[in-house]
């Protein structure tokens, strides 16, 4: 009897993906993030229709809840509390405020149930999953551009004109969208692990927003207090966006104690997300 061929090794074309456990910055996979930038732009058009989805308004949210919440805090705070913005009109300062905190809100609140809300997914294919806290951001710019919009009628009706602040802008909501990456991506990796975390994100996020001066100006609290409101990350993004737009006073010491806080929550956001994924 003949012995019989050695069987045939069979070479195929695609390529192999080895998945093991990595360790420190390499287990993040931030170098594989531009190579799935088509799955980026397709979760971020997923969260933008699952939002709108069956809502009558459709976009018009975007625009709707902002303008009420300014419109209310404007009666209240503007009109019945006397509470002063300098030559600012108070709506305008206040709406200012809404735009750059409501980016931040909305990219935080969806990037922490990312995860958990994309489980079957998640188990079943391999991707970078850095990527879903990370499309929350982009839905969020998609608001935050359809809100802005009010700005122009607003201004043109307190008859504010626009310097050449407004062209910094686009780099202070690339702040914002840092700030928002780093503690979104922190509760995404945190709700994995605690589901409470969802369940208390509306409420944090309110207080959240009443410690930072979105609808009040730093010149109310005390001068021994506003140094430690700048470790707030959100402080120094909002004070910088209504720089741009109102013009009004910046302090540069207080705004880079704020991107030191920033980046560090970045740091620190990748660095339980890596370790929540491993």
């Amino acid at each position: 009897m003949t012995d019989a061929p050695p069987p045939r090794e069979v070479v195929s074309s695609r390529p192999v993906v080895v998945l093991a456990p990595r360790r420190g910055w390499r287990g993040l996979g931030l170098h594989e993030l531009w190579g799935w930038r088509e799955l980026m732009w397709a979760l971020v058009w997923r969260d933008i229709r699952s939002r709108y989805r069956q809502a009558a308004l459709g976009v018009l949210w975007a625009l709707i809840r902002p303008v009420f919440t300014m419109a209310i805090f404007a009666f209240v705070l503007g009109r019945l509390a006397r509470v002063g913005t300098g030559d600012q009109p108070y709506a305008l300062f206040a709406y200012a405020g809404l735009l750059a905190w409501g980016f931040f809100g909305s990219a935080v609140q969806t990037a922490s149930l990312s995860v958990v809300g994309a489980s079957n997914l998640v188990t079943k294919v391999y991707f970078p999953r850095l990527l879903l806290p990370l499309s929350a951001i982009g839905a969020a710019t998609v608001d935050f551009l359809i809100a802005v919009l009010v700005l122009v009628p607003l201004m043109i009706h307190y008859g504010v004109t626009p310097t050449w602040r407004v062209a910094v802008a686009p780099l202070v909501m690339v702040w914002v969208a840092l700030a928002s990456a780093g503690i979104g991506i922190l509760l995404s990796g945190l709700v994995v692990r605690y589901r409470d975390f969802g369940h208390a994100m509306a409420f944090l996020m309110q207080l959240w927003m009443y410690a930072t001066p979105v609808l009040y100006p730093l010149s109310l609290l005390p001068e021994g207090l506003r140094v430690w409101v700048y470790l707030n990350p959100m402080t120094g993004p909002v004070e910088a966006f209504r720089w741009c737009i109102l013009g009004t006073e910046l302090s540069t010491a207080g705004c880079a104690v704020s991107a030191a806080t920033t980046l560090l929550g970045l740091c620190v956001g990748l660095l339980v997300f890596q370790r929540v994924e491993r």
